[in-house]
């Protein structure tokens, strides 16, 4: 193994690290904006922008959609544009926090489609770290619980993230990530942009508080995270990325504490701790 390959095996997951705290803080900055603007019409505007940045940015990536990248790309995009929409009309019909909750099972549907689809030798180790981190998830996020039509979507969208993880494990490596990311940003604003058809059409933000934080979520929050995740997926199992990516959990509470002005609770602080132990433990232990 050469030496660039060792380094890029160690950076993998401080870099999804990034990706997670970049999402924390996304659903503070976008707390405002979706309440001045329907949440399809800014996932649209988010994405469409981030395509634009990224295409002005490198025009050169288009010379790597062949057929191959484009089919790979489109398919990864479906499932996590997929996860977004179901879980805004999840989002719609519960609770925001029993939301953050459920969508945080995708550390559980990733390990068990990996199981079924690649075939994936899941070890107990990592089983353990799984469940650790649902326990924490749980504490940060629940404060009573119901099961609806809402509860359901909201699953239905774990599933999709879970599914866009091992999408992106499977196919990442070997193909251009910055062109696969432009790919799959596509995807997710054609359907989000489909979907805002139902909440009456697309309107452009309304002002440019609205326009600021749609620039900094496509931009930090979108191209660059997602250039980030794929490049990552390349050097690590599809697990361990998703048990990193529940920090975006803690991250979106310690947030929320220092910029929102919400207490921090024992019962937070001890989910936070978990899913802390559940991340550090698969980076150093899990192979």
């Amino acid at each position: 193994m050469s030496a660039r390959h060792q380094f890029q095996l160690k950076l993998a997951p401080w870099a999804l690290l990034s990706v997670a705290a970049a999402w924390g803080f996304a659903f503070v900055v976008m707390k405002d904006a979706i309440e001045r603007q329907t949440v399809n019409n800014f996932l649209f505007s988010r994405f469409a922008v981030a395509v634009i940045v990224m295409l002005a940015i490198r025009p050169q990536c288009v010379k790597y959609f062949n057929k191959d990248l484009l089919v790979r790309g489109s398919a990864a995009g479906l499932f996590l544009g997929g996860g977004y929409i179901l879980q805004t009309l999840g989002l719609e019909r519960t609770g925001a926090a029993i939301t953050g909750f459920i969508t945080g099972l995708y550390v559980v549907f990733t390990p068990l489609i990996a199981a079924v689809v690649l075939k994936a030798r899941i070890t107990k180790l990592t089983w353990m770290c799984v469940g650790i981190a649902t326990v924490g998830l749980a504490l940060l996020s629940l404060q009573g619980w119901s099961i609806g039509f809402g509860e359901l979507l909201v699953l239905g969208s774990a599933f999709g993230f879970g599914a866009h993880i091992i999408a992106l494990g499977k196919w990442s490596n070997g193909r251009d990530a910055y062109a696969m990311t432009v790919v799959q940003l596509t995807a997710c604003a054609i359907m989000s942009g489909i979907a805002s058809i139902f909440e009456g059409g697309y309107q452009m933000p309304p002002d440019g508080g609205v326009w600021a934080t749609v620039i900094f979520t496509a931009v930090i929050c979108t191209a660059v995270a997602f250039v980030i995740q794929t490049w990552s997926q390349a050097h690590m199992t599809t697990t361990k990325v998703a048990v990193i990516l529940t920090m975006e959990v803690v991250f979106a509470a310690v947030f929320a504490i220092v910029f929102g002005g919400e207490t921090l609770t024992l019962q937070k602080a001890l989910g936070g701790l978990l899913v802390l132990v559940a991340m550090f433990v698969i980076v150093t232990k899990e192979s």
